[in-house]
């Protein structure tokens, strides 16, 4: 395990500068693509039995019956956990004592609270054994009507959106703004409920030894699944070691514990052995958060010239009826445009579901989807190109709030962008353009953003006596690349070549590096790491620039400069000395010290902080069977200092994939008379293939920003998905003169409308 979590960076790409900005591949790929890479599922620790949850067919009632006999007679079953020989927990898993608390169904009584929710776990030597003693089960219940949709019951305004934001948000006055208003646009949209459906599983493997705890499993937080594993066994934080080298995949998922995980936990203590439980597919529809589907009405109000008078732009949603997760959706219509009046506002409907939860651009994806279609919508009616309309309509402060952007690129973005594209050719009417083979040709744009976030994070650094040196960090890598670009934030800050830099991350007994969500994660640890390696330098300048016999006795701290396992002096370099006979003559094997990483309330206060972006995309319809083609997407975007342009432009590309899927596949369908979703796996629940991926480009502007943090990194995971999906969605109108206003855009939709038209 050692070494699947230390990294040891290439050093050709630091020999003559920074390797910060050099496109590294991924240290871990090779490990990945030949099968080394373990991940939590490929553990089996000695005498490990399997656990399989038996799941509610309903969505409301409670369960009046179980076969435990008839599951624990099967050849190879162990044991059968139900509400009745669950082993006690420390902590009621339905209390919340912080916004990041969510409530966990683990099997405390018989009540079902959505479909696809625990009601038991069997145990057995085999995962065979295990699946049949759960189908053996054969539950029975006392069901009631599930409440389903967004009219299933009477709405309400949620105290707070996301985590803790307010519900509604007012400026100016969008009543007299929209009377004023010579062109207005009133329409309503729909989103579905969509599903994480990472490539690896939600999965655990847990081992009791007395009160220690040790784990495998995919986090995107591992200080905060620490934490509320202990709260929730009533052991101390220290007792519980969990190992995460790897994840694939997460988009939110796995950012905090869910009930699945503590029931591994809870079936490993039952048993007194080691138990592996890995969700199967169709079970990751339900206990484990999804985006929830929203309805959103968007009143613009624009004069003459094509300038907003006002936006207003209200959003409805569900969560569950046992928890309190609401989608911020109406919230992407804060920072975009200008307009003197901007009204925002959410309402709610509880429904029997899973609490839906973070899934990448929470808010975001949803509400600018909308958003981006209503002012294209806008654009259509004030007679303007979209993006001479956007322009129009440029902020330089952030709408909503007043302040002023810490950095925004967003004319970069759009003019280069457009330059790359071709969009000077645009037609501007819709159904006006055809492609040699008679299929209909539309081109459409979105805008990007999203909030450059930062948490709290902590490193430790090490120089030794033979002059390497070593970062630790908690950190989360789920795909994204956080080994790699954050080894390289390491190289630089401890003035290393690659090669002499051992990298840790991946486990608990590590600093906490802070959650992996929110795009935050390479800012948050990459501060963390870059002030523990200042730190550990200015330690060590000390040690020379005080000691008579070093060539840099009396320089300073302010007067080296570290590189290449040297201290130098800055107004000599000549005069230089090593970390190892620094460290050697001081009698050390070695010198530590530790960095933290966290947002400046200060500079948070007095600016809006965002990533900006355009996306360009071309799709191309049959005119008479309604199918659509995503062909070229074209994306430029502006987020901050890119440390490694290789992975960043990687997961720009995964979220312009996924704006593609959000307009045009993916969508959970639930059947109204159970409550379950008819298409829980990944055959029916549709997301993009290769085939169905076109030529993609992402352009990175350059944006220095020296307010964000002193890196000046801005995140990348999930900005891309905010414009492209809105892009595809206003492309499809150019071809075809049809606007869809419920998403994914079916073919019926087109056929319908045009053989109505």
């Amino acid at each position: 395990m050692a070494s699947e979590i230390s990294l040891i960076q290439e050093a050709a790409h630091m020999r003559h500068g920074s390797n910060i900005g050099q496109p590294l591949t991924r240290r871990e790929g090779v490990l990945k693509v030949t099968g080394q890479a373990r991940y939590a599922a490929d553990n089996h620790p000695h005498g490990m039995l399997h656990a399989v949850m038996a799941v509610s067919s309903i969505a409301r009632g409670r369960v009046t019956f179980l076969d435990v006999r008839a599951a624990k007679d099967h050849p190879g079953v162990v044991e059968v956990m139900t509400p009745a020989n669950r082993p006690a927990l420390a902590e009621d898993p339905d209390a919340k004592t912080n916004p990041f608390m969510f409530r966990l169904d683990v099997l405390q009584n018989d009540e079902v609270r959505y479909a696809n929710q625990p009601i038991a776990v069997v145990i057995a030597e085999t995962l065979e054994a295990a699946t049949e003693g759960a189908a053996l089960l054969s539950p029975e219940y006392d069901a009631l009507p599930p409440r389903i949709g967004l009219d299933a019951g009477e709405s309400f305004v949620p105290q707070a959106v996301g985590v803790g934001n307010p519900s509604e948000l007012r400026r100016g006055d969008v009543d007299a703004g929209l009377a004023a208003a010579s062109k207005h646009v009133d329409a309503t949209y729909e989103t579905p409920a969509q599903y994480h459906n990472a490539m690896e599983p939600h999965a655990i493997v847990a081992t009791w030894d007395g009160d220690a705890l040790s784990i495998d499993t995919p986090s995107q937080g591992l200080a905060l699944a620490q934490g509320r594993i202990a709260g929730l066994f009533g052991i101390s934080p220290g007792k519980i070691h969990i190992r995460s080298p790897y994840l694939g995949g997460g988009f939110g998922s796995k950012g905090f514990m869910s009930g699945p995980q503590v029931l591994g936990i809870l079936a490993a203590r039952l048993v007194g052995k080691p138990v592996k439980l890995v969700l199967r597919r169709e079970h990751m529809y339900g206990p484990v958060g999804h985006r929830a589907p929203t309805r959103q009405r968007l009143r613009i109000g624009a004069d003459g010239s094509g300038r907003l008078t006002a936006l207003a732009h209200h959003a409805r949603t569900v969560s569950s009826s046992f928890d309190d997760f609401f989608e911020p959706a109406a919230g992407a219509s804060h920072t975009l445009y200008a307009s003197p009046a901007i009204a925002t506002s959410h309402d709610a409907v509880r429904v029997d579901t899973g609490t839906p939860l973070f899934m990448r651009a929470p808010g975001e994806a949803t509400g600018s989807i909308a958003l981006e279609s209503a002012i294209d919508e806008m654009a259509w009616a004030c007679g303007m190109d979209p993006l001479a309309f956007r322009l129009r309509n440029y902020a330089e402060v952030e709408p909503i709030s007043g302040k002023p952007f810490s950095s925004k690129a967003l004319r970069e973005c759009y003019a280069q962008g457009a330059e790359r594209f071709g969009w000077s050719k645009r037609q501007p009417a819709p159904r006006q353009w055809r492609d040699e083979a008679g299929l209909l040709v539309g081109w459409g744009m979105g805008t990007a953003t999203f909030p450059a976030l930062m948490f709290q994070g902590e490193a430790r650094a090490v120089v030794r006596s033979d002059g390497s040196g070593v970062m630790e960090t908690g950190a989360h890598d789920m795909g994204q690349g956080a080994w790699t670009a954050l080894a390289q934030i390491a190289a630089d800050g401890l003035g290393l070549e690659p090669e002499r830099l051992e990298f840790r991350s991946g486990t608990s007994d590590l600093p906490d590096a802070g959650i992996a969500g929110g795009s935050s994660h390479t800012a948050t640890a990459g501060m963390a790491i870059h002030n523990a390696g200042a730190a550990v330098i200015a330690k060590l300048a000390d040690l020379a620039t005080g000691d008579e016999r070093s060539p840099l006795f009396g320089a300073g701290n302010a007067g080296v400069v570290a590189r290449a396992g040297r201290l130098f002096r800055r107004d000599d370099e000549s005069r230089s000395e090593s970390y190892a006979d620094i460290l050697g003559r001081a009698g050390l094997a070695e010198i530590d010290a530790r960095g933290q990483g966290a947002a400046d309330p200060a500079a948070q206060s007095t600016y809006a902080m965002h990533a900006h972006g355009a996306v360009f995309a071309e799709v191309k319809v049959d005119p008479d069977l309604g199918q659509i083609r995503v062909t070229r997407l074209v994306g430029a975007f502006a987020a901050g200092r890119v440390i490694n342009p290789r992975l960043v432009r990687s997961q720009i590309f995964g979220g312009m994939i996924w704006g593609m899927s959000f307009a045009l596949h993916e969508q959970a369908i639930t059947d109204r008379r159970s409550g379950r979703i008819l298409n829980a796996n990944l055959a029916e629940y549709h997301v993009p293939v290769n085939a169905d991926v076109p030529a993609l480009e992402a352009l990175m502007i350059d944006e220095h920003d020296r307010h964000v943090n002193a890196l000046g990194i801005k995140g990348v995971g999930e900005i891309g998905i905010t414009g492209s999906a809105g892009a595809v969605v206003n492309a499809v109108w150019h071809a075809t003169g049809v606007r869809v206003r419920r998403f994914p855009i079916r073919i019926d939709d087109l056929v319908t409308a045009a053989a109505s038209g």
